[in-house]
């Protein structure tokens, strides 16, 4: 079985096992959790641990790309900004700034104060994925949370949406896994 890190959490009530794709499995565990239950946790859950990393096989291709993070964030930001620009007079919207950084966990987000970050990342997706991704954190512009009027508003910019959606569910843990060559 393969080395996992045990991290111990003040604020962890119960214990959360993570396989990140291109890492090492980690587990949290509330603290006082003694050695002879993580231990055995780890055994219940190793057949979990080896689906998930079966399951972690390169789809992409992107280990045969020689991609470097400074020219996919500009391209990002060249791509984000036309996107937006489209898109700002259709939905009513006028954002601040926009911000493109390597976020671990998230493609895209708004702050109340109407700044968008993105994941440099997606400009290594299908340009609808993007596309996708632009208008709903520009819809969080309008409704800045993921009520029924929130995702109605995005359906009616981008009917396909799930279909973007989907496509990140699937291929996203290999994508924000993916380490640039500078």
């Amino acid at each position: 079985m393969e080395a996992v890190e045990v991290r111990r959490s003040a604020r962890a009530r119960r214990w959360r096992l993570e396989a990140p794709w291109g890492a090492p499995a980690r587990l949290t565990v509330p603290r006082a959790m003694s050695q002879a239950e993580i231990e055995l946790l780890l055994v219940e859950q190793r057949a979990w641990l080896e689906r998930q990393r079966r399951r972690q096989v390169p789809r992409l291709g992107l280990e045969l790309l020689a991609v470097s993070e400074s020219e996919a964030r500009i391209a990002a930001r060249e791509l984000v900004s036309a996107l937006a620009e489209e898109e700002t007079d259709e939905l009513g919207v006028a954002y601040r700034k926009i911000r493109i950084g390597s976020q671990r966990t998230l493609w895209g987000s708004c702050s109340p104060r109407g700044v968008l970050s993105f994941n440099w990342r997606l400009v290594l997706t299908p340009l609808e994925v993007l596309d996708y991704v632009v208008v709903h954190e520009l819809c969080h512009l309008r409704v800045l949370d993921h009520s029924r009027r929130f995702w109605k508003l995005v359906e009616s910019r981008r009917p396909h949406w799930r279909e973007q959606r989907d496509w990140l569910r699937e291929y996203g843990a290999e994508l924000l896994a993916f380490r640039p060559m500078d």
